[in-house]
């Protein structure tokens, strides 16, 4: 079974994916981070600073990344997130701005308060253009990749990490977003929250999986590999050789 684990900024996907997979040993997605991404794409480029042209590469790039990853896997993985929420940060970007924090703040770009602008400038005309044209390609793409979604319950702070421009309100808006496309799509979902290990008890039930070790194996295993990631900012990485 294709399963995709969705839910919004600092949902807890990649840690409960992680576990997940320990737990159940079903193989997980290891689709490339936009930190990983940018230094490669953008060179000394901040996330916060991007244009709308960068941007459309960066969706691009993860779209691409995740779909050849997956498809690597077979016919039995976890996901973490699906390419719905690239298209769905656009979304939220041709709405309010490029950077929402700015928005949210008063600045410019996006209105002030989180309110959605009434003006957009050509640029942003057209890149409100391009990501309607992407919802429309990874929509399809997801109906026809993965059999479930579990999403995770919009309940645990924030990271103010520096490195994503996301706040509370915008996030919330995804989460509503993101949840009722996988309701226009008819994609079969399920909302669970929690503590991990709750978690993954209430997962695997819900897939009739057979656990492979204990819960508590299985989020240790999850902390290790965790903490081996790559935290820096993306404007301090060295880019990849091609």
């Amino acid at each position: 079974m294709r399963v995709a684990v969705s839910g919004t900024y600092s949902s807890g996907k990649t840690s409960t994916v992680m576990a997940l997979s320990h737990y159940t040993g079903i193989p997980r997605s290891r689709a490339r981070t936009v930190r990983e991404i940018m230094p490669q794409a953008l060179p000394g480029v901040r996330l916060t600073d991007v244009t709308p042209a960068q941007f459309l590469q960066l969706t691009l790039r993860r779209h691409t990344g995740r779909a050849v990853q997956e498809a690597l896997l077979g016919d039995d993985f976890v996901s973490d997130g699906s390419s719905l929420q690239e298209w769905l940060y656009g979304e939220v970007r041709r709405r309010y701005g490029m950077n929402p924090n700015t928005a949210a703040a008063g600045g410019g770009g996006g209105g002030g308060g989180g309110v959605p602008a009434t003006t957009a400038s050509p640029e942003m005309v057209f890149f409100g253009e391009v990501v309607e044209q992407y919802g429309h390609a990874f929509k399809q793409h997801v109906k026809a990749t993965y059999d479930a979604y579990v999403h995770l319950r919009h309940e645990l702070p924030l990271a103010a990490d520096g490195h994503r421009p996301m706040n509370d309100a915008f996030r919330a808006d995804v989460d509503r977003m993101l949840l009722a496309t996988l309701e226009e799509l008819r994609i079969p979902h399920h909302v669970v929250g929690g503590p991990l290990a709750r978690r993954l008890e209430t997962i695997t039930d819900i897939f009739g999986w057979t656990p492979v070790m204990s819960t508590a194996e299985a989020i240790e295993l999850a902390r290790q590999e965790y903490g081996r990631q790559d935290f820096r900012m993306e404007h301090e990485r060295v880019p990849a050789h091609p």
